[in-house]
């Protein structure tokens, strides 16, 4: 698994393709892009999954 730390006032969409690029880059099916500065932290949660086919 690979975790994305941030702490931004907005989740942009390239840090989504970051995890997923670190992802495929990585052989790995599951990444969370975690963003801190919101006012929940369940709401600053992100999954991201990889669609790996079989190698």
């Amino acid at each position: 698994m690979i975790i994305e730390v941030k702490s931004v006032l907005e989740l942009k969409p390239i840090f989504h393709s970051q995890v997923l690029t670190y992802l495929k880059q990585a052989h790995i099916k599951l990444g969370l892009l975690i963003n801190f500065n919101s006012e929940l932290i369940k709401y600053g949660i992100h999954r991201i999954v990889n669609k790996l086919i079989n190698e």
